[in-house]
């Protein structure tokens, strides 16, 4: 017999202590901002006003590559030591030192850009200024990525200047014929390659624009209503609490594209609501952590490593959002069926709790904060760039928040007359969001830059096709391998830097083996795409579970664990577009064009057995189906799970009649329906 619970409120508190703790994890990933007060924090938000205002005209005007990359990473490099103190002990001021790198910044981007011509055909023999500020600059990048990323990031992107350098005295396959200083700083410095490349092409021109367009979403309201909406469509039943979790963060992640950030922010209010109804400590962080994680791999943003899929593949970033939807879809059907799941597990019964207000209610006054969300894509559709289509959406999300007073991003005091029309417009959501979709981007822009480095040291040394040859000759050839050993070294880089960064290194490194081998270059991009964004429930860099783990009260690395089992049947499917032609369905065959012509029963075929086998895998890593699982049910449906996610019509067989007999023991053998 169901247990019934009476409805419960969410009236557990969270201690500032443990949302300071939280904050912290957001720190860690976005950078320890300096909280500053009078004029200092009136220039600082100019500052980053004034770069918002310049990327947003940026999109609608036509400014040279050469001027453009040049200044975002100046703006950037400015901000990031104005905004980032250089020790925690200096933190809350401004010191001279920083005044001075910031005024290094700008000076290097102003002799780069009144060099014009002359100044980039000389990349192959600069001046000795041309060394000097090159050598400045990467100094700076190396800099900002410490204060905004921590040390890691900075001492791998050195190891690769190192390797650069220093390749005749390497050992075999690694060695090459080595460059002088005033080479490599040709490269970084003086040409479109290095440090102004493609991540930082990407930064300047999209992942600053959704920033923006995320920061007029989050001011104009838009972040509570989906906490909101989401609380209210799935209340009152036993999974209400984890389907509202899963609802929420799919809503919030959207925009955001940060895990850290949308966990934090979901976390705060629906951890209470999650420990009335039964989840204990750690499998409560473990769910917000992973309902965290879908915000990297939800359209329409899917984090700032989506639109450098797009830039290296040379393809429009609809294509890209195309290729998420299938996979996106499993991640949040493995969660789906993961708080389904738990509803039995930890016996919830009918335990319900209080609803905000009625779906219909919220959406008949906050209906716009979907158009703001559906009308990239739509933009996209008619053939807008994506660049265009951030900055229309961006537009209409300033235009809908005026729908009503309390969205609005102008006080209406504002243009009634009412009190200081100065104070009104500084304290205004607009200027808050210009603001903060600079700032938000600082961390992101900075480690963008020293990928470019990394990314030219590749390039100049051939690398990456050394490192693929490696790898496949350690797999002797076996595509299964080379796949295997891709995903560990993805997951190895990903341990120590962030989603990011470890996309844009693998991506030069790694993808090439696979791409060597046969597979598609759309396919092998979104391979490691996935295994990137395991660096956020990666220790030590688990930054999405340790910051739930701050709100909830429980063990880090337990609460890691637990977001692993709630993740790992989603992240088995890459394998499927990896190993077999026909599993590229689950990416819509790359484009618009592809699946133009494409096989929609081999689509459908495909996207049933991965969801199967996903359904197979949550089962079996939760250790319950329809009732408790034994363990002979259990070994069944892990390796069903397994089995129908390697290709050929054999493997498919074994998985499917795994997952029916495992699911005909379920009912032949009487047991409790919920956990006792």
């Amino acid at each position: 017999m169901q247990r019934t619970d009476p409805p419960v409120s969410t009236d557990i508190t969270i201690s500032d202590e443990a949302l300071h703790k939280a904050e912290e994890f957001i720190e860690a990933e976005e950078g320890a901002a300096n909280k500053l007060k009078g004029w200092l924090q009136a220039f600082i938000v100019a500052a980053a006003f004034g770069m918002s205002a310049f990327h947003l005209y940026t999109a609608w005007a036509i400014v040279p590559t050469q001027t453009l990359r040049p200044l975002h990473v100046g703006m950037v490099l400015f901000l990031c030591f104005l905004v980032f103190p250089v020790t925690a002990r200096f933190r809350h001021r401004i010191m001279w030192w920083d005044w001075l790198a910031a005024a290094a910044s700008i000076a290097i981007v102003v002799y780069l850009i009144q060099g014009g011509d002359d100044f980039t055909d000389r990349n192959t023999s600069p001046d000795t200024l041309d060394v000097v500020f090159g050598i400045g600059l990467i100094v700076l990048v190396l800099e900002a990525m410490r204060r905004t990323n921590g040390w890691i990031m900075p001492i791998i992107t050195s190891a690769f200047i190192a390797y650069a350098l220093f390749g005749p005295s390497l050992p075999a396959p690694w060695t090459h014929k080595g460059y002088e200083i005033g080479r490599l700083v040709g490269v970084m410095y003086m040409t479109l390659e290095g440090i102004y490349g493609v991540a930082v092409d990407v930064s300047s021109s999209l992942i600053i624009l959704f920033t923006i367009f995320g920061a007029f979403l989050q001011y104009s309201g838009a972040g509570k209503f989906y906490i909101d909406f989401s609380f209210s469509a799935m209340g009152g039943k036993p999974t209400g609490a984890g389907r509202t979790v899963v609802l929420a963060s799919f809503l919030l992640g959207g925009p955001s594209g940060s895990g850290v950030a949308t966990t934090v922010t979901l976390g705060a209010v629906a951890y209470p609501m999650l420990a009335k109804v039964g989840y204990e400590r750690n499998a409560a962080g473990g769910l917000l952590a992973a309902g965290g994680l879908g915000a990297i791999i939800s359209p329409p943003v899917l984090g700032a490593a989506a639109f450098l899929i797009a830039e290296f593949l040379k393809i429009s970033y609809l294509d890209v959002l195309l290729m998420a939807v299938i996979p996106t879809l499993l991640f949040y059907l493995a969660l789906f069926l993961m708080v389904e799941i738990d509803a039995r597990k930890y016996g919830m019964g009918n335990t319900a709790f209080d609803k905000v207000d009625t779906v219909w209610n919220l959406t008949r006054k906050y209906w716009f904060h979907f158009l703001s969300l559906v009308s990239i894509v739509f933009f996209m559709m008619v053939g807008y760039s994506p660049v265009l289509s951030v900055f229309y959406a961006t537009l209409v999300s300033l235009a809908t928040s005026f729908l009503r007073r309390d969205t609005a991003l102008f006080s209406y005091d504002l243009f009634q007359g009412k009190g200081s029309w100065a104070r009104h417009l500084f304290q205004s959501p607009f200027v808050k969001a210009m603001e903060a979709g600079s700032i938000g981007v600082l961390n992101v822009a900075a480690t963008c830059a020293g990928a470019g480095i990394i990314v030219g040291v590749v390039t100049l040394t051939g690398l990456g096709l050394k490192f693929s040859s490696i790898v496949i000759d350690y797999a002797g050839g076996s595509l299964l391998l080379t796949a295997l050993f891709t995903s560990l070294v993805v997951w190895i880089v990903g341990l120590a830097v962030p989603v990011t960064a470890s996309y844009i290194i693998c991506a030069v490194i790694a993808a090439p083996a696979l791409i060597k081998l046969g597979v598609p270059d759309f396919a092998a991009h979104m391979f490691i795409f996935y295994y990137a964004v395991l660096s956020e429930v990666s220790p030590p860099t688990a930054l999405s579970p340790f910051a739930a783990a701050a709100i909830t009260g429980g063990d880090p690395y337990k609460t890691t664990l637990q977001c692993w089992k709630y993740t790992v049947p989603a992240f088995l499917v890459p394998f499927m577009f990896v190993l077999d032609p026909a599993g590229q369905g689950l990416l819509l065959m790359g484009s618009t064009k592809a699946l133009a012509n494409a096989d929609w029963a081999s689509i459908a075929l495909v996207g049933f057995t991965a969801a199967v086998g996903v359904a197979a895998l949550a089962a079996g890593f939760q250790g319950w189906a329809f009732k408790r699982t034994t363990l002979i049910e259990r070994t069944l449906f892990i390796g069903a799970g397994f089995a129908l996610v390697l290709p050929g019509l054999l493997f498919d067989a074994i998985g499917f009649a795994g997952v029916v007999v495992a699911l005909a023991l379920q009912f032949l053998h009487p047991r409790p329906l919920l956990a006792r």
